[in-house]
């Protein structure tokens, strides 16, 4: 298939108005507190061009034009899945629209209203269109695409049945966004399983009814995912599309009995008693939430508590973290970690005219050396800017806007006080950029469609750990196939502004998942959080002999609000550990020191076999299904690799 671009168009104002908002992949209500009340302003024009594949419109600008072509083979592998699922075909052609960063994204009057950081694309039931950002990882615009995919088919379907009596208001939120999550991830996903965990201890996990009347509490992406994963896994995959087709026209509790044969009461029990047999023996001899090291910031006891993205002082005394402290405001405090109490807090971007909002949900800030000066990122009329602030007076110092660098996130700052290095999404892909900031020169340390995230400083200053899905086996964009993350290590003085510095990857767990890396203060260990057999946890690799050491063991995980988000940091001079806990719906950030960091020997889940505490139940019925046949075949549907012209 050869992509021909068959009409340019001005901007996309023009192009496109009144559209409305149905369904996002949203997070929690505290990812969209922060934008209440404001008015959405677009800062840049783009130069948005059209190009088509045998089933999609794709609209993108010049600078994602790789991005979009790749993302363009993904929707038509995608196309395929789902008209397997849904067992029907579009009648036209579906428009997409790709931004190449979120904070392009968030300036998009496709949609109307304000689109947070939760947001990680927006579906459109009238106009059947898609608009949504490439992330920056290959893995996750595939699955973002793939869940916002559904929605379209969910909207084709609805719109051309509604004479047969087919509404989808009749539709709960968790069972469009659980079918959405569930036929675009399946069942292997260790960050739900830990939401299944975490309630099935507290003997809260939700009824059906319960996840419809009360999303607030019940999180309906993720236990919606689980539920259709139980229906396709004991009922088949084509359950899960017949339950959807029946509720549109009979409603969901009907709909239970006539395509399950059961009622939502027992079809509740059922899923609940199997989330109970199947996680409980898992959790047998690990580490309660509340006994992890120790509790610096969270209410013992409460729920839906925010304290995320903990970022240490060099001497460990201070961290700077993310919290919720009303409703309308999610905040950058700076807390005694001894005390818990808090010493400093930045002014809201509600009342602070020079930013925003704050990047929060995938980012984390940075120390200076010398603990004086905090630097973080915040999203500053259509872009993402460095704000430095003193951390005695509370005042932001300097405001840093490298350019041409759409997006960015978790700055470093190096140990000489003159570098902070930050991971950049520009044209869709994310690379790690190194900022002078003698000079406010920026240098490119990496150039291609890898991803590359979150980097972190070595004591030496020469080095950078990172994640990354390039190296052996990794990421292959012939056959888009996604390689886990694993950590890397890029010598920052090799090299120059062309040419990428040396790279080494390493993989203590084959299979698994690795991010958020942290050095010792030695720079003879790398600490990093790994879903290697179901659960997250922190571990610490050793350089010099390559042995792995697991350091938590907990019965939920160490986890931010995504799977991928910062959640742990280690003090660069006194070696202190804070990283967040999901406990209670919620997040809390305990502390260890540096005498309880040695770990104990652990050896990682075989390559190929499947780590089950990760697994959605029923555990049966993993590796079989429709579900599980099309994700494990990246081939079918896939169009060749291909060019096209701009005109």
């Amino acid at each position: 298939m050869r992509f021909s671009v068959s009409r340019r168009l001005a901007s996309v104002v023009g192009a496109f108005v009144f559209a409305v908002p149905v369904v996002a992949l949203l997070l929690p209500a505290v990812a969209e507190a922060q934008y209440f009340g404001k008015n959405k302003v677009q800062y840049d024009e783009f130069d948005f061009q059209e190009f088509s594949t045998e089933h999609f419109r794709i609209l993108y600008y010049p600078v994602e034009e790789q991005a979009t072509s790749d993302a363009a083979r993904m929707a038509e592998r995608w196309y395929d899945r789902h008209t397997q699922t849904f067992l029907r075909q579009f009648s036209e052609k579906k428009p997409l629209i790709f931004y190449a960063n979120d904070a392009d994204f968030q300036q998009t009057n496709v949609v109307n209203g304000q689109i947070g950081q939760g947001t990680g694309g927006v579906t459109e039931s009238l106009k059947e269109r898609v608009t949504m950002p490439l992330t920056g990882s290959y893995a996750e615009t595939n699955h973002v695409l793939g869940h916002e995919l559904v929605h379209s088919f969910q909207y084709d379907f609805g719109l051309r049945e509604r004479e047969n009596g087919f509404q989808l208001n009749r539709l709960p939120l968790w069972l469009i966004e659980g079918m959405a999550e569930y036929l675009s991830v399946g069942r292997d996903d260790p960050h739900t399983a830990m939401w299944l965990r975490d309630y099935a201890m507290r003997d809260d996990l939700p009824t059906t009814e319960q996840l419809t009347t009360d999303p607030q509490t019940y999180f309906p992406y993720r236990f919606g995912q689980a539920y259709m994963a139980y229906v396709g896994g004991k009922y088949g995959d084509p359950a899960v599309t017949n339950l959807f087709k029946l509720a549109g026209r009979v409603g969901p509790d009907s709909a239970f009995v006539y395509a399950l044969g059961v009622t939502p009461d027992s079809l509740s029990e059922e899923w609940k008693r199997s989330v109970r047999d199947q996680y409980a023996p898992q959790m047998e001899g690990r580490t309660a939430p509340s006994d992890v090291g120790r509790v610096v910031l969270g209410e013992p006891g409460a729920k839906n508590q925010l304290n995320i993205s903990p970022s240490l002082s060099p001497d460990g005394r201070y961290v700077a973290f993310i919290s919720r402290r009303n409703i309308f405001n999610t905040n950058l405090f700076i807390a005694d970690t001894q005390t818990g109490e808090i010493i400093e807090q930045l002014e809201g971007a509600r009342s602070n005219p020079h930013f925003d909002a704050l990047r929060f949900i995938n980012s984390a800030g940075t120390w200076s050396p010398n603990g004086e000066k905090f630097a973080f990122v915040t999203f500053v009329q259509g872009d993402n800017d460095l704000e430095i602030i003193d951390v005695e007076s509370g005042e932001v110092t300097r405001r840093i806007s490298p350019k041409g660098i759409g997006a960015i996130t978790n700055p470093t700052w190096s140990p000489d006080g003159n570098k902070i290095a930050f991971a950049g999404i520009e044209g869709g892909l994310s690379d790690l950029y190194s900022l002078d900031l003698r000079t406010n020169t920026v240098r490119q340390l990496t150039n291609d469609r890898y991803a590359d995230l979150q980097p972190t400083w070595a004591p030496g200053g020469e080095r950078l750990a990172f994640i990354t899905d390039r190296g052996p086996d990794g990421t292959n964009f012939e056959n888009l196939t996604f390689a886990p993350t694993r950590l890397g290590i890029i010598d920052t003085e090799s090299g120059d502004n062309t040419e990428r510095g040396d790279i080494e990857t390493v993989r203590p767990f084959e299979g698994a998942n690795h991010h958020n890396p942290a050095w010792s203060p030695d720079g003879q260990n790398l600490y990093f959080i790994s879903d290697q057999d179901g659960f997250k946890d922190v571990y610490r690799y050793a350089l010099n002999d390559g042995q792995t050491y697991r350091i938590t063991h907990l019965k939920t995980g160490v986890s931010g609000i995504t799977a991928e988000s910062p959640a742990m940091s280690v003090a660069a001079q006194s070696g202190r550990m804070a990283f967040s806990v999901f406990s209670r719906g919620g997040y809390t950030i305990h502390a260890l020191e540096p005498d309880q960091l040695d770990g104990e020997p652990v050896q990682g889940t075989e390559e190929g076999r499947l780590a089950t505490a990760g697994l959605l139940p029923p555990f049966e019925s993993a590796g079989e299904g429709l579900v599980s046949s099309y994700l494990a075949d990246p081939l079918a549907g896939l169009p060749g690799q291909t060019t096209f012209d701009a005109t």
